[in-house]
């Protein structure tokens, strides 16, 4: 069956009518039920989203992230920066690339930015 053809009728979240026998079968794992219509062939299909995998995020090599350098931690603040981190007052972080933090050994003191992380220089 070609799903070029189906049309999304209705999109439905676990516990709302209709999905109650798809819960059954995949408990927490189950995002949603998902009725589409092939016009064609007078057919409704039935489709679910189903969590398969669950993993952490890591971010990529050039995304800005924030580093948490406590207080008295002058070594790796010049480590940081040495790196090309910038200070974020505001955040009390320092930003780098996820690249260098890893590359410095500071993985479990990453913290995400969000969308409106600064710019890092580039060329380290």
């Amino acid at each position: 069956m070609s799903s070029t053809r189906l049309r999304v009728g209705q999109t439905l979240r676990p516990g709302q009518p209709g999905t109650r026998r798809h819960v059954d079968r995949y408990g927490d794992r189950l995002v949603c039920v998902r009725y589409r219509y092939d016009d064609a062939r007078q057919q409704r299909v039935t489709t679910v989203e189903v969590i398969v995998d669950v993993a952490p995020s890591v971010p990529r090599a050039g995304t800005a992230v924030g580093v948490r350098v406590a207080w008295g931690e002058a070594d790796v603040a010049r480590r940081v920066k040495g790196a090309g981190g910038v200070w974020d007052a505001r955040r009390k972080v320092w930003q780098l690339s996820a690249g260098e933090a890893r590359r410095l050994g500071l993985d479990d003191r990453i913290v995400r930015l969000g969308s409106e992380s600064l710019h890092l220089p580039t060329g380290h």
